[in-house]
Formats: C-alpha cells, structure tokens, sequence
C-alpha cells in the first residue's frame, strides 16, 4: 500500500517536473516576465516606451530561442504591418478633426448634445453617439473622429476629458466587440454561421448596459481617482484657437463624420448590395475601405468646414500640416506594439496558450471567451482574437450541435476586449491623446476594457440560460 502510495506520488511529481520543464512552459514564462518588465521599465523608471517595447521585444524573441537573423525581420514585420493601417487612419481622422475643431463644427456638436442631454449628463451623450458612430468603424477610426468632440465637450461642461472620453471609448469598444456590421463581430458571425439580425438584436440587448457600466458609471467612480497634468498639448490643438461667431450648422458637421461611417457600412454590405467579383462590387469595397473613407471625408471636410466656412487654401493647409506633429509619438508607440505582437505570434506563444486552453473541456460559450480572452492578452489585437477564437471554437460548436450560434459570437467578442495592456495599440492611443501616465492608463482604460469583458460575457451567459 505504502509502495503504492509512493508510486503515485514519484508519478506526479514526474509530471509537473516535466510540465515544468517544457519548452512550453519556459515560453510563457518568458512571455509573462516580458510584459512585467515591460511595466515596470515604463512606469517605475520612466524609460521611453518606444525604446522599452524594442528591447524587451528583442530579448523575449532571444530567450524564446528564435534565430537571431530572423528577430529583426519579425518586429520589423509587426512594427510596419500595424503601421500601414494605423498611421494613415490616425494621420486622416486627426486632419478630419482638426477641421471640425477649427471650424467650429465640434463646438457645434458639442452645444447641440449639451443642449439636448444637458451638462449634468453630458457623458450620457457621449457614450450615445460613440455607440451609432463606431458601428462600422474599427476601433482608432471611431476614437480619431469623437475625440475632438471629448475635448470640446470637456472644455465646456468644466470636466476633466476622462468624465467624457471614457464613456465615449466605452461606447466605441463595446460596438467593436459585440454589434455586426463592425468587421470584426462579422467575421465571428460567418465563422459560426449565425444569424445576422439575431446577432444585432442579442448584442444591442447585452451592449447597451454593457456600455453603460463600464462607460458613464465606471467613469463616475474613476475619474476623481485621477489627477490630470493641466497642460494637454493634443487638447490645445482642438481648443486653443481663435473664437469663430460662425459655426457650421449641426447636420453639416455630423454629416460630415458620419460620411466614412456610411461608406464603411456601405463596403461592409457590398456583397448584398451587388454581385460579387462586378465593376460595381469593387467600387462599393473600393470606398467602403477604411483609409479610403476617411480620405473622401477628409477632402469632402476641406469644403464644407474649410471654403464653406470663410478659409483659404492656404489655411486649410496650415491646418493640416501643424495637426500631424503631435500624432507621431502616438504611431510609434502603435507600431512598436504591433512588433511586440508579432514577436509573441512567431516566438509561439500564442500557440502554447492555445494548446494550455484546449486541455480544458469546456462548454463552447466558455471556450469561446476563454479563448480570446487568451488570444487578446497575448496579441494586443481584438479583431485578431476574435478571428483566432473562432476559427478554433467553430468546428467544436459545430460537432456539440450547440443551438445558439449567435450567442457564440458575443461571447467570443466579450472575450477579444479584456485586460488591454501594453502590447495593444488601443492602449498608447488612449494613454497619449487623454496625456495619462502607464499607471493612470492600466486604471482607467485597461479596468474599463475588463468591465466590458466581463459583464458582457455575464450577460450572455444569462441569455443562454433564458432561452
């Protein structure tokens, strides 16, 4: 019996010597000791997080055991991938917002949304329109466009911009995450071959009080919590200027953002609206590509809040030029995050997460979020979570008959958004555009993120047992 009982022992006590001495192991490790070194270099020794992201980036690619020849190549890869898209959606929306700023458009927009919401409730407003707005929009393009608004909002109310951008990031993450058209909630939908007009009902119904916790109630509780630095050199760009007794009418002005909007949803319908592969069906993909939508409205702002408005060309360009400096830190800390990411994808962690997770036998509701919750804390992306997550869980679902495809979508999306951190893009936008520190960023955006995660999951795992 004794020799027994040692017998099962040395046999336990060889398998977790051996979990433990698995490459596996060792490259989560690894994976982990980077993201904390990360925060601790960037917060504690107030290191330049560009430069941060790089080293701790080479050297967890180094201790991973990837081909010193081939590092470079892959960060270099991440780095110009996350770039090719971010730089030009952030360099267009900033020149859209500069526009709206200086013509006055978003004091239009924000006197209109005071006027109708009131002061008290100017938050409320905000979570409101980020919600309609970020429908078709990936996340940056929705939060570039709002955000000279926030400040506007923010100025005239008397609040800090965290009162009013946390519900307005709020309102565009949760939209991101749960609600078709948005590209990435479309690709769980065909991955799952669920309804679309369910998906839409379902998510609206856990989205809205999904948003509204993590958004207004969320904020109400953080932002006395956080203390601001009084100077905001990217506030001053969209507030500082000279006073204009002429303002754009209110339609003029959110015609012209919502013009990408409508494009964005336009190209994401186009293959209902036409015959895939005709001249026509690749127009409608041509303008409803994000850049291409915001370049149309960029040049369709240049009129309406530019000539229309009393300014030169000579102007408008000065306004476009001088708007670009400050966003280059923003595209850097963007791109060095999508380094990290592809660093985590080739060193093979996000695959040792994936076979950790599937050792589990999980209901596919769970397996689902699980998954990208993994998926979204290893890569920093939600569209890539969301995409990887299903595209695992899918074949699963499918051979348990499990009978509410839609709800695996919002499950999955739930998952795709939790716990942002150093390695998500979202992040340093958020960080640098509200002039938050690490620490403030992690309290702030990384906790509301999680709220929506996990309350949006709460709920759909409730609906599941309703119905």
């Amino acid at each position: 019996m004794i020799y027994e009982f040692h017998n099962i022992f040395d046999v336990t006590l060889s398998e977790e010597y051996r979990m433990a001495a698995s490459p596996g192991f060792w490259l989560l490790a690894y994976a982990a000791i980077a993201i904390i070194a990360l925060i601790v270099l960037i917060a504690r020794y107030r290191l330049n997080p560009f430069i941060v992201i790089t080293l701790v980036s080479i050297g967890l690619a180094l201790l991973a055991g990837m081909p010193a020849d081939t590092i470079m190549g892959s960060y270099e890869a991440g780095v110009g991938k996350t770039l090719g898209h971010i730089a030009l959606v952030v360099a267009l929306g900033t020149m859209l917002g500069k526009m709206m700023a200086e013509s006055g458009g978003a004091e239009q927009v924000a006197r209109t949304l005071i006027d109708r919401f009131g002061e008290r409730n100017a938050h409320w407003a905000m979570v409101c329109i980020a919600f309609l707005v970020g429908l078709p929009l990936f996340f940056e393009v929705g939060f570039v466009l709002l955000v000279p608004i926030a400040f506007t909002v923010a100025r005239r109310v008397g609040v800090s911009i965290l009162m009013v951008g946390l519900p307005m990031v709020a309102g565009l993450s949760v939209v991101h995450a749960l609600v078709p058209p948005h590209p990435a909630a479309m690709m769980a939908v065909l991955a799952y071959d669920a309804s679309v007009g369910q998906t839409v009902l379902y998510a609206i119904l856990i989205g809205i009080p999904t948003a509204i916790i993590a958004g207004p109630v969320y904020a109400k509780f953080i932002v006395p919590r956080i203390h601001l630095p009084a100077e905001n050199p990217l506030e001053r760009q969209f507030i500082d200027r000279e006073p204009r007794t002429r303002l754009p009418s209110f339609a003029l002005t959110m015609g012209t953002i919502l013009l990408p909007v409508v494009l964005m949803m336009i190209g994401g319908w186009a293959n209902l609206i036409s015959t895939p592969g005709t001249a026509f069906n690749q127009f409608l993909l041509f303008i409803g590509n994000s850049v291409i939508a915001l370049l149309v409205a960029t040049l369709v702002s240049f009129w309406t809040l530019g000539l229309a408005q009393g300014f030169n060309r000579e102007s408008i360009l000065k306004f476009t030029n001088e708007c670009l400096a400050p966003t280059a830190s923003i595209t850097l800390l963007v791109g060095a995050g999508g380094g990290l990411n592809r660093i985590l994808v080739d060193a093979g962690v996000t695959h040792e997460i994936l076979g950790l997770a599937n050792a589990f036998n999980l209901s596919p509701l769970v397996m689902g979020w699980l998954f990208a919750a993994l998926m979204r804390i290893a890569t920093g992306s939600a569209t890539v979570a969301m995409t990887t997550a299903s595209g695992v869980v899918a074949p699963v679902a499918l051979g348990l008959g499990y009978p509410h495809p839609e709800l695996l979508v919002l499950a999955t999306g739930a998952g795709s958004v939790i716990f942002s951190h150093v390695n998500d893009g979202g992040f340093w936008l958020i960080k640098e555009y509200f002039n938050m520190t690490v620490i403030q960023t992690f309290k702030t955006w990384t906790v509301l993120e999680t709220l929506i995660s996990l309350v949006a999951f709460g709920l759909t795992y409730a609906l599941s047992c309703l119905l």
